[in-house]
């Protein structure tokens, strides 16, 4: 196995320069072109060469890297990830001035979030926006890169109830404070500021409230560490980190990083979308393989659907399964579900396995209380566009949707020598 191994500091790098998927999926482009990937626009003919390795982005969310082998080659080393994480979406004319002493912005919820960890914490606003550019239209990634608003808690004084549980409104009770004062229009002059153009020449965005708060390492031993977006950039960078850096052999590796998996993957970019299968197809139409040869390689390939699941939490035991509790520190946690939440299965696994015994990476069960079922993620999604072997795996974390979010640190080395051995097939 060779290639340089992903550390859970570096990780946290990437996820502070990453507030949105819009970010992230940038970020990951620099690195792609850094390492001599080509990138390709879907609009356009594709002429691959072999020996050359490529990237493709859709919506600026999504991304899929590629290595064309030298050689002929067996089939695909797939691994699945995505870019998105839970959290709150600004609304279209978001201005809420009817508390009559200062200005909050109308929100919505975007995921599964838990939503009593978002108050009293600094927050900021990142995203995309759309302005109008010499006739035409352009996009443009925009952060304020600071805290720029606070979603405050009701004193106690105000609901002695507070500490026996609450039932959370996100339009009343989840709506962040940007600024003193009602001035109507603050909000339109700040974003067109940023994105670097005029009120009258802004159009319309994707903006997204993110946490001000950097990640920590803790533990007496160090050995945990917490972070904004772990799920799933710990699985999605490493897996980029793995491709950037690590040439395939008898078969060509891929990674394809989804988003809207938050959200159920049902967009164009989503993992439930043709994304994916279209890029097999153009890479195989592009290497002049008939459809037989098409068939024969997928039926020769192998998908890491790759997604964090939930470590035991120790104040709360009862929640996991009661024989298999996965933990933070405790290896590549192997997915599994009866209800086909996720897609291992005993061939699966045992071949993953397999390749992580032989390549000394630990390795770990993960599957959820039979009362509780959790849920999905890519890799059953996927398998409803293209059907191969596939295996689900992650890394065991704790407060998952949190805006902070903890692992292990320890694991995020187990993930990047997975994807390392893996693309390396």
């Amino acid at each position: 196995m060779n290639g340089r191994i992903v550390t859970s500091k570096e990780l946290c790098a990437f996820i502070s320069k990453s507030p949105t998927q819009f970010h992230a999926v940038r970020n990951m482009e620099s690195i792609l072109s850094s390492a001599g990937f080509q990138r390709l626009d879907e609009r356009e003919r594709w002429y691959l060469e072999k020996g050359r390795s490529y990237y493709v982005t859709r919506n600026g969310s999504a991304l899929a890297s590629f290595r064309i082998p030298s050689s002929s080659f067996r089939g695909f080393s797939i691994a699945a990830a995505h870019t998105d994480s839970p959290s709150f979406r600004v609304k279209a004319d978001p201005e809420v001035t009817s508390s009559g002493i200062c200005t909050t912005l109308n929100t919505e919820v975007y995921g599964g979030l838990l939503m009593a960890p978002w108050f009293d914490r600094p927050l900021s606003i990142a995203g995309r926006v759309y302005v109008r550019n010499d006739g035409g239209i352009e996009e443009r990634l925009i952060d304020f890169g600071r805290p720029v608003a606070l979603i405050p808690s009701l004193a106690i004084h105000m609901d002695r109830k507070a500490n026996e549980g609450h039932s959370y409104s996100a339009q009343k009770e989840l709506l962040p404070i940007i600024c003193s004062g009602v001035e109507k229009g603050r909000w339109g002059k700040s974003i067109a500021a940023l994105a670097g153009c005029g009120t009258e020449d802004l159009l319309e965005y994707d903006l997204y409230l993110y946490p001000r708060m950097e990640a920590s390492f803790w533990g007496l031993d160090g050995e945990f560490f917490s972070s904004p977006r772990i799920d799933d950039l710990m699985c999605a960078y490493t897996a980029l980190m793995a491709i950037a850096e690590t040439e395939g052999n008898s078969n060509m590796p891929l990674v394809a990083l989804f988003d809207n998996e938050e959200t159920g993957s049902g967009t164009k970019q989503g993992a439930l979308s043709d994304f994916l299968p279209s890029i097999i197809t153009r890479i195989e139409a592009s290497l002049g393989m008939d459809e037989e040869e098409r068939l024969m390689k997928q039926a020769s390939s192998f998908m890491i659907s790759a997604d964090n699941c939930h470590a035991m939490h120790p104040n709360y035991p009862e929640k996991c399964d009661i024989t298999t509790k996965a933990r933070m520190n405790g290896g590549v946690a192997i997915k599994y579900s009866a209800a086909q939440k996720y897609s291992t299965d005993a061939a699966s696994a045992s071949w993953i396995r397999v390749l992580m015994e032989k390549e000394g990476i630990p390795y770990q069960r993960f599957v959820n209380h039979t009362d509780i079922p959790g849920g999905s993620t890519l890799g059953n999604l996927s398998a409803q566009k293209l059907s191969i072997p596939t295996v689900d795996i992650g890394a065991a974390q704790l407060a998952m949707h949190s805006p902070y979010e903890s692992a292990g640190t320890e694991d995020t080395e187990a993930l990047s020598r997975l994807f390392t051995a893996f693309l390396s097939l």
